[in-house]
């Protein structure tokens, strides 16, 4: 596991500065490697994965999962997931003030998430809480808007 002396906020924000994202660009942010996932199954994007990245404050970074499409330009697609401390809803509006919901769970899984997403000049950021966890961040999505 890497240890990264940024918090999870820190880590938003560097992440964010690097749109369009790329391998190189991410792994110098999150100091660790990510490397190319089978993905035998689509045509369209490269699939990235990644070791633990344990934060400063507590947080660990269990996944990064970055898309990056395989031809023509495209800013990519970042999700963090989220584990160790527990940031609550509370903490997050705190730091985020116009949070809307946008994704609610379906009841087909424990593991379905309610989204708050707040639109950045870059894109979409988004925070995921899952049902069976519902008190805790579960994920962060950056996705940026494609200028094309």
């Amino acid at each position: 596991m890497t240890h990264l002396n940024m918090t999870l906020w820190q880590v938003v924000v560097a992440l964010a500065l690097q749109i369009p994202f790329s391998k190189q660009k991410v792994e110098a942010v999150l100091s660790t490697q990510v490397v190319e996932t089978e993905s035998q199954f689509n045509d369209l994007f490269r699939f990235y994965k990644s070791l633990p990245v344990k934060l400063s404050d507590g947080v660990i970074i269990p996944t990064i999962d970055l898309r990056i499409k395989r031809v023509g330009k495209d800013p990519g697609f970042l999700v963090l997931d989220i584990d160790g401390t527990c940031i609550t809803r509370e903490q997050l509006e705190a730091r985020y003030k116009h949070l809307k919901i946008t994704g609610t769970p379906r009841g087909h899984s424990l593991n379905e998430e309610t989204s708050y997403s707040q639109d950045m000049p870059w894109g979409r950021l988004s925070f995921g809480f899952k049902e069976r966890k519902p008190a805790c961040l579960a994920s962060v999505v950056i996705n940026p808007k494609n200028n094309d």
